[in-house]
């Protein structure tokens, strides 16, 4: 949703020649010496009962993006401040990972963007639910995530189908993670611009925007469900081509750490298949969609706000 900021740095590139002729999922871009930079921070807890048995690594921040070469001092430095001053406290080990990207990005389409009208503490998570259930996913398989979602243990996103709620991540501490994402700068100054209109033009929101709407992108993957693991973020968002990007307030109580991310897929695929493309794929945002406010639930179900 991890917290929101959790994956994901934004990155913006100045210009690609797109290519000519159809493309599955998106036209491809022509690369101009691109890198890909991650960072994952975590602290490592200790019971003082049983100091070296009960060792344990917790997640305290990640951010990630796809930049130019001349970039990269710059967003180092900022991915390492970010990982120092984090709200789930201070990092003792930070991994910093930079990669040519070999492969032609494709570009995409961000999904459309807006916020459920919600005031009451706890109806966030019953809004989530209906509007899961309302893109195809079972009860099973909602109440699933929500249970990996409260035990806080998961550094990534779980996979899960749509119907039955079996998990097909193979890692089940690790679970997946969305990789290799990006937005041009024309797109990145149209977005923060809608997004301005409603107060809500901040980085967290345009990471998890790029982020959902990757997934969104791969064709077996119903919906995402997503909780901030900050405890000071209590806004979490349901994302699927269906509905759009929606933001969900009070999803949870302030001060609860437990959070994460799953994504709903279509029974009988081909989970390789998907967790190659989330996480080896480069993808790159050239397009933005229709940004709203404030909506009412019956106006996302009726599908008046895309």
């Amino acid at each position: 949703m991890p917290n929101l900021n959790r994956h994901r740095g934004i990155r913006t590139i100045k210009s690609f020649n797109i290519s000519d002729g159809p493309q599955t999922r998106g036209k491809k871009a022509t690369m101009k010496d691109l890198w890909s930079i991650r960072m994952r921070a975590s602290k490592t807890a200790v019971s003082p009962q049983s100091p070296v048995a009960s060792q344990k690594e917790i997640h305290i921040s990640g951010a990630e993006g796809i930049y130019e070469k001349s970039e990269i001092q710059e967003v180092v430095k900022k991915y390492i401040e970010r990982a120092l001053n984090h709200p789930r406290g201070k990092a003792d080990k930070i991994i910093i990972t930079i990669e040519d990207i070999k492969q032609e990005p494709k570009t995409i389409t961000a999904l459309p963007v807006a916020t459920i009208k919600n005031t009451m503490p706890g109806e966030g998570k019953k809004m989530a639910r209906g509007l899961l259930q309302s893109s195809g996913v079972s009860k099973v398989a909602i109440d699933r995530a929500f249970e990996l979602i409260k035990k806080d243990g998961m550094r990534g996103a779980a996979i899960i189908t749509a119907e039955k709620g079996n998990r097909l991540d193979p890692d089940r501490e690790r679970g997946i993670r969305v990789s290799r994402l990006g937005i041009t700068k024309p797109a990145l100054k149209g977005l923060s611009s809608r997004l301005s209109r409603h107060g809500i033009n901040t980085g967290t929101v345009k990471e998890a925007l790029v982020l959902a709407s990757k997934v969104s992108s791969c064709g077996h993957v119903i919906a995402e469900l997503c909780v901030s693991d900050d405890p000071y973020y209590t806004t979490g968002y349901v994302a699927s081509k269906a509905f759009g990007y929606l933001r969900i307030p009070n999803i949870k109580s302030e001060g609860s750490r437990s959070g994460g991310r799953a994504f709903f897929v279509k029974e009988g695929i081909d989970a390789e298949g998907i967790i190659e493309y989330l996480e080896r794929l480069p993808a790159i945002i050239e397009k933005v969609s229709l940004c709203k406010g404030m909506v009412s639930l019956d106006e996302i179900l009726n599908r008046s706000h895309i």
